[in-house]
């Protein structure tokens, strides 16, 4: 463990999950930032954004740490998809998404308030779904309660089925493109 531990201002268990796939010692101190949908920034822009928010708001209570924080968007035709906020909406997204190529993008920010770092950027991931019966939406939605998730699904649970491609990086579907910032880690870690 370093002398200034890494913290982890989310309360995803899948990103809990990916950083303890890659053996980093982390505390994790949840974030209470929540998105706002009707400011108006282009998806990019916004999700660095609420993930520099996330961090920021964290690293001012732990400024001697380095604090990460994380937003994960999912964007149809230049429309952001949140998390659903009931069973309808979940519904709804799905259809939506059905049959068609979407963007997943995640801001990623790590601030280190006691060294002057703000190192904010995002990665994007394009994801296509094969055409999905409401039957299985709806299958999908009552057994596996996507509510907490961007775009209502999770790439690594029973909706992998639905995915018929991928271009990009998966891990960055899944909620944390684990390549991209841990180049940016080992870099920060070594000034």
């Amino acid at each position: 463990m370093t002398d200034h531990p890494l913290i982890l201002a989310s309360g995803s268990p899948r990103r809990t999950a990916l950083l303890k796939q890659i053996d980093l010692e982390f505390q994790v101190i949840p974030s209470t930032i929540e998105e706002d949908f009707s400011i108006s920034l282009p998806p990019k822009e916004f999700a660095e954004h609420y993930a520099r928010e996330k961090a920021y708001s964290v690293a001012r209570e732990y400024p001697g740490r380095l604090v990460v924080g994380a937003d994960t968007i999912v964007v149809v035709e230049d429309k952001i998809l949140g998390k659903p906020a009931n069973e309808q909406e979940s519904f709804e997204m799905l259809s939506l998404l059905s049959g068609r190529s979407h963007r997943v993008i995640t801001g990623v920010s790590l601030q280190w308030l006691a060294k002057r770092i703000d190192n904010t950027f995002s990665v994007t991931t394009e994801v296509i779904f094969r055409t999905i019966s409401s039957e299985e939406i709806w299958y999908y939605i009552q057994n596996y309660a996507p509510f907490d998730k961007a775009g209502s699904y999770g790439i690594q649970d029973w909706f992998s089925v639905c995915v018929k491609e991928i271009h990009g990086c998966f891990y960055n579907v899944v909620g944390f493109p684990l390549s991209e910032f841990y180049q940016r880690y080992k870099k920060i870690m070594k000034r």
